[in-house]
């Protein structure tokens, strides 16, 4: 009796043997788990990615095998032969799969020796990060480790059929590429063929897919290797993987559609989830109003109430003095410790610190409460009715938004106050075309040049970019930006407008996107798409907030692989034929 993965070293896995196999001779391969030697009987654990089997080597039974089980360690490879038999009463193990049965041993074979293991292949043993990216390979043989990567393949799976069934066509985009300015760092190779000249390697396949649309491929898909040199953080890694997708003639409500319809099918297939569609809709405007973020967690309340106009009454200088003012009403009395952590949080984001008061009988106390008292009937009119604590931050807009976001969240963790199995989808709409850079003084782009600009707004362009609303929209998944995508601008001379806002002449605009501008003066299609962050959706619908958890070969938070020693120096020959030489940094 076979299956489907049977080898000529093994008929079957660890995972799969229970009572029906009873009697059978089997033959099986994997790493030994754990050895255990009771009374002259040893007992090993076999371990594949499938399972765990128990083996049983008996003297009585075959001496000879029972022998070599004796030297038996840890993490040797070895192929068992045997017959399964049930295990005898009061030994199962109800929790495995296997744990109703066992098997007799008549043959052993190791099919190479470990040396002990520099980290423990064990779900419970506690690993630090560096250990664990240095021996990868043996964190990947944990049970969790591969259940993650192997739900990433399947919900990957689930993702091409949804969107084939669509009628998607996946296509590859280059990875060796002309450098375009996208936001980040790119990554450079230089040519040793053309001496002086260097590739990038895509942030995104944001270029390559608008020219399929104009070369006629109305919907592609592609899951792509996207590369980027910035700073890491727990939703970051320099190469990461996104669900890339791109439509002809669409409006946003046409590519809402499709990623609802895709993401709905793939978690069901691959979680057992029932996604609620379609997913809400909140504007970028009263997402930073309300909750201070672009990319809000909607699975509790809590929201922001701009004070300005009420406090600048106040006798507390700093808020009458302030750009802006804005409150986080808290409907739990919290505790002075849980009001320093908070502050700490708060400092830690380069704010002087936390305001705040309590909410007893109708009036403000401790804190700040003196301070407020004359407008202390306005203040709590604006609350909701059940506020317990008022937690305060003044200054520029952006900080405040930052901070009092940032303190949401952690209330909200603090607090228990959400279901931390539910699934919050929503569409933030209506971003700004442009974003404000106070450190070069100018107008960028808030996405990318390619944006398309809401119906009416065009006539902003001039007199204001600031008040410019794009075509853009961002999916957000409990708190965390999945992805971001738009309808693109695709008429040539609107486009010339826009990279000259963002400070692009138009021989840099021509000499940066040229390709692009010039496919667009041969019957552009509308056309709008999105990329997903296939790393970030497995890891959060796993419930994870670190993305390392969901690749199999991460970098740590320097961008270095402890595993392979990356990046690593090359031979002075090497550089010579790229036509490179190193300069040492005189500061360093």
């Amino acid at each position: 009796m076979e299956t489907g993965f049977a080898t000529s070293m093994r008929t079957h896995t660890c995972g799969e043997l229970n009572k029906k196999h009873v009697g059978l001779k089997v033959k099986l391969c994997g790493w030994v788990h754990s050895r255990r030697d009771h009374g002259g009987i040893i007992f090993i654990d076999l371990r594949d990615r499938y399972g765990l089997t128990q083996i049983v080597f008996e003297p009585k039974h075959n001496k000879q095998v029972y022998e070599q089980a004796v030297k038996l360690r840890n993490e040797w490879v070895v192929m068992v032969e045997g017959v399964v038999r049930l295990r005898p009463e009061g030994t199962v193990n109800e929790k495995l799969s296997t744990g109703f049965i066992e098997v007799l041993a008549d043959k052993l074979e190791v099919l190479n020796k470990a040396e002990p293991t520099p980290i423990v292949v064990d779900e419970h043993a506690k690993v630090g990060e560096n250990a664990r990216l240095k021996y990868r390979y043996l964190d990947l043989r944990r049970f969790s480790m591969q259940r993650n990567i192997i739900k990433r393949h399947e919900f990957t799976l689930a993702v091409r059929k949804a969107l084939a069934s669509l009628g998607f066509v996946e296509i590859e985009t280059p990875l060796l590429i002309r450098h375009t300015p996208e936001g980040a760092r790119d990554y450079i190779v230089p040519s040793r063929l053309h001496p002086g000249k260097f590739y990038a390697l895509p942030q995104s396949p944001q270029l390559y897919k608008q020219i399929l649309m104009i070369a006629g491929f109305d919907r592609y898909f592609q899951i792509a290797k996207c590369l980027r040199d910035e700073d890491l953080r727990a939703d970051r890694q320099p190469e990461f993987t996104q669900i890339d997708l791109e439509m002809s003639f669409v409006s946003e409500e046409d590519v809402f559609k499709v990623v609802e319809t895709f993401l709905k099918q793939a978690i069901k297939e691959c979680f057992g989830i029932d996604v609620k569609t379609p997913f809400p809709r909140i504007t970028y405007a009263e997402a930073m109003d309300k909750y201070g973020t672009d990319k809000p967690d909607l699975r509790f309340g809590l929201q922001l109430v701009d004070v300005t106009s009420i406090v600048k009454n106040s006798d507390f200088e700093i808020f009458s003095r302030a750009e802006i003012v804005k409150a986080l009403p808290v409907h739990v009395e919290l505790s002075r410790k849980q009001i320093d952590e908070l502050t700490s949080i708060a400092q830690h984001l380069k704010s002087p610190g936390l305001a705040w008061v309590k909410v007893e009988n109708n009036a403000l106390t401790s804190g700040i409460a003196k301070f407020l008292k004359p407008v202390e009937k306005e203040l709590l009119e604006a609350m909701p009715s059940n506020v317990k604590v008022i937690l305060f931050q003044a200054g520029v807009e952006s900080r405040v938004n930052q901070v009092l976001a940032a303190l949401r969240n952690k209330l909200g963790e603090m607090l228990n106050l959400y279901n931390k199995e539910e699934l919050n989808f929503v569409w933030v709409v209506d971003f700004p075309l442009f974003a404000w850079d106070d450190e070069n003084n100018k107008w960028d782009s808030e996405h990318h040049p390619f944006t398309g600009i809401k119906p009416g707004f065009e006539k902003f362009l001039n007199e204001d970019p600031g008040r410019v609303v794009s075509r853009s929209y961002d999916l957000v998944l409990n708190g965390w930006e999945l992805g971001s995508g738009s309808v693109r601008l695709t008429n040539p001379e609107l486009l010339k407008h826009v990279l000259k806002i963002i400070g692009l002449s138009e021989s840099e605009a021509v000499e940066k996107f040229g390709f692009l501008m010039e496919a667009f003066k041969y019957g552009a299609p509308p056309h709008g798409g999105i990329a997903l962050g296939l790393d970030r959706t497995v890891a959060l619908l796993l419930g994870f907030n670190d993305i390392r958890e969901v690749i199999a070969f991460p970098k740590n938070k320097a961008a270095q692989s402890p595993m392979d020693g990356s990046p690593s120096s090359v031979s002075e020959e090497q550089l010579r034929e790229l036509h490179l030489k190193i300069v040492n940094d005189k500061n360093d």
